[in-house]
């Protein structure tokens, strides 16, 4: 009954004014009746109510290549099967067809170039040549990539795709040399019409005219290669010609109920690829072909991986509650210090490219360090945190080389879903334009390179007012929320410490005690005389989330630290031998540890535990042995250790001391440790013996 109701309903639509949308919605992905297909195509390809343009034919058989074209022709319908007096006809109407479309778009005719098997489905549905010939031109102009030949830039965006959804395949094929354009040329010629059976076929057309997708090929063509890639692998050590020819005939195992999963699958696919390709490359590679268009592939043919434009990194940063699905970058700005601290993105991870050759034992570390602060930043559901990869330059090629070894590096990895942001960060700084002070972190126009460059020139931003405009301003919002958090958080915290009792219901600044004023020496870290002890282990509340980061944060700035934009050597600061330290007669207990600041900064740290003490040393980054002593708190200082609900590895030291009924917090520290619970357990035995 139900088969009936959508069919009643799509032949229903077919007799009015339909559109391509109101068949996707009616047919979800059914097969289509035969006695309606033709109409359905029609609608899908545009093409319902256009005129016969064969009237404008005039017979006229006289190309350069007409006995090539008529000799295929011959050829490709004496396999068939047809009768010989049918045969004639379909000859005569295939040459007919294709001499015009020749003429038609000063086309050359080439054997093996595809369009003879492209009629093959077309041919089945037995119509008039007019008919025929309107479905053949809009298939090939809507759905054929332009420049399918050797080293086209079909096929070097078909391994750009590979490779980032794939890059140990994409490897295996590379180091055999075999291009897409070794096995995949047909597959894009014809839409798999010369590989796949025609039931096969026609149901793949159904589904393929409905999503008006042209890029649905580049992704069919990766599921039929992801689906045969076990035994790709197995075939490592075969010869080029054998692996070539295995894969050219891959499609030949798709039968027709596997359609449906098949196209299924490659929309998965395509959800699951930044745009920009798509967007950048739609009128490059599709349109209306003819014999002076020329594609261009300069924008892929020596790219390194997948390239992303800037319109879809600052659209994604921007979005709110995403498809699970759907495309989230964690980028990655491998610019040098200094330029990174001249201003950046508030969603970017830095990972200094110049460390790869400078310091390998500390790029290693900042890579372990990347990837533990991506799996974080996706558990925590993040803006900034996404399994998809973008990597992010200068934008200036002599600089940008190291960035482009440390792509490869992750490339070499087979590390899924990398990218590289095109035009780097000369493109984010274009892009926001007078929306810069709001939209990028730390941007300082003085040491901004860019900024310099444009000294004394007249800025003229025209820009795309529109969809840019709103974008900008949801990004300078999400920008501004996460810059202005800690200042806030912090005023806050300081309001509290200045007068703790101001904060309480009723309370007033004006009252007989006037402000209370708390010095982290009070008391040098004792308990008042006959005050029961106050320290407790528990967890941090979502509340108190802000205040705890900014005292972390505020604490690093009263202990003379600072952060990894403005870190420096402070004499102040006692450098010691890691080793040399950790064997000390005194240490009870050392754990290796993270100390986590407010913007997201993770230190490699080590944390100490003695009798008295608990001491933090902090990794120097140009000597790896060596360590900088960051934290030296009393254990009788402690009053509370709390760990998040979410993530219990996420420590919190609090210190202070009682007064009356209140508890008042003079700073904190927070943590990342591996088996957290042996830390807090080792340190509340010890602060208990001293109570």
């Amino acid at each position: 009954m139900e088969d009936g109701l959508w069919l009643i309903e799509l032949e229903s639509a077919l007799q009015d004014d339909c559109t391509v949308d109101d068949i996707y919605a009616i047919c979800h992905g059914k097969a289509l009746p035969e006695a309606l297909r033709l109409d359905v195509w029609q609608v899908c390809l545009g093409v319902r109510n256009k005129t016969d343009q064969l009237a404008q034919f005039s017979e006229i058989y006289d190309l350069p290549f007409q006995a090539q074209l008529r000799s295929d022709c011959e050829e490709f319908v004496s396999k068939l099967g047809n009768e010989d007096e049918d045969k004639v006809s379909v000859v005569c109407d295939l040459e007919s067809i294709l001499t015009f479309y020749c003429k038609n778009r000063n086309l050359l005719y080439e054997a093996n170039n595809g369009w003879v098997e492209l009629m093959l489905p077309l041919l089945s549905l037995k119509l008039i040549r007019s008919d025929t010939y309107n479905l053949f031109e809009a298939i090939r102009d809507t759905y054929i990539p332009k420049g399918c030949a050797k080293n086209g830039t079909v096929f070097n965006v078909f391994r750009l795709l590979l490779l980032y959804h794939d890059p140990e395949l994409c490897t295996i094929l590379d180091t055999k040399r075999i291009t897409p354009d070794c096995y995949a040329m047909g597959w894009f010629q014809t839409l798999f019409a010369s590989t796949c059976t025609l039931p096969v076929v026609l149901s793949m057309w159904d589904l393929y005219f409905q999503q008006s997708d042209p890029f649905l090929v580049f992704f069919l063509s990766l599921i039929v290669l992801i689906n045969q890639r076990d035994q790709i692998l197995t075939m490592k050590s075969s010869s080029k010609e054998e692996l070539v020819s295995f894969l050219v005939n891959m499609p030949c195992n798709i039968e027709a109920d596997d359609v449906l999963d098949f196209c299924s699958l490659a929309q998965y696919y395509s959800v699951k690829t930044p745009a920009s390709f798509k967007r950048d490359l739609l009128q490059v590679l599709f349109g209306a072909q003819r014999g002076t268009s020329k594609p261009e592939g300069s924008v892929v043919s020596q790219a390194l991986c997948l390239p992303v434009s800037v319109n879809e990194l600052i659209e994604n940063a921007s979005i709110q509650n995403p498809h699970p699905e759907a495309v989230r970058f964690f980028l990655v700005d491998c610019r040098p210090a200094e330029q990174y601290n001249s201003g950046h993105l508030s969603t970017a991870f830095h990972l200094d490219s110049n460390l790869m050759l400078q310091e390998p034992e500390a790029f290693q570390t900042a890579v372990q360090g990347l990837l533990r602060s991506q799996r974080n930043a996706i558990d925590a559901n993040s803006n900034a945190g996404g399994e998809h990869l973008c990597f992010l330059g200068s934008g200036r090629l002599e600089e940008d080389q190291y960035t482009h070894m440390v792509v490869a590096s992750f490339l070499q990895k087979n590390t899924k879903y990398v990218s590289l942001l095109t035009g780097g960060y000369e493109a984010i700084h274009e892009y926001f334009g007078e929306s810069m002070v709001d939209c990028l972190e730390d941007h300082d126009p003085l040491k901004c390179l860019l900024c310099n460059q444009r000294t004394g020139q007249t800025a003229n931003n025209n820009g795309t007012a529109g969809d840019r405009k709103s974008t900008i301003d949801l990004f300078s919002k999400l920008s501004l929320a996460m810059k202005t958090k800690s200042a806030e958080v912090k005023e806050k915290l300081i309001d509290y410490i200045s007068n703790p009792s101001a904060t309480e219901p009723g309370s007033s600044r004006t009252g007989n005690g006037g402000e209370k004023h708390v010095s982290r020496n009070d008391r040098n870290g004792k308990r008042y005389r006959n005050v029961p002890p106050v320290f407790s282990i528990g967890e941090d509340h979502e509340e108190d989330d802000e205040l705890n980061s900014a005292a972390s944060e505020s604490s690093s700035v009263a202990r003379g630290t600072k952060t990894n934009s403005q870190q420096q050597s402070d004499p102040r600061e006692e450098i010691v031998s890691i080793q040399g330290f950790l064997k000390g007669p005194d240490v009870i207990r050392h754990f290796k540890c993270q100390e986590v600041h407010l913007n997201g900064y993770m230190y490699d740290s080590y944390l100490l535990v003695t009798a008295t003490h608990m001491i933090v040393l902090r990794e120097l980054e140009t000597r790896r042995d060596r360590a900088r002593i960051i934290v030296r708190r009393l254990l009788q200082s402690i009053v509370k250790i709390t760990a998040k609900k979410r993530h219990r590895d996420l420590i919190t030291f609090k210190y202070g001391y009682p007064e009356e009924e209140n508890l008042v917090i003079t700073d904190m520290d927070r943590f990342l440790i591996p088996n957290a619970s042996e830390v807090t357990d080792l340190i509340s035995r010890h602060i208990i013996k001293q109570t």
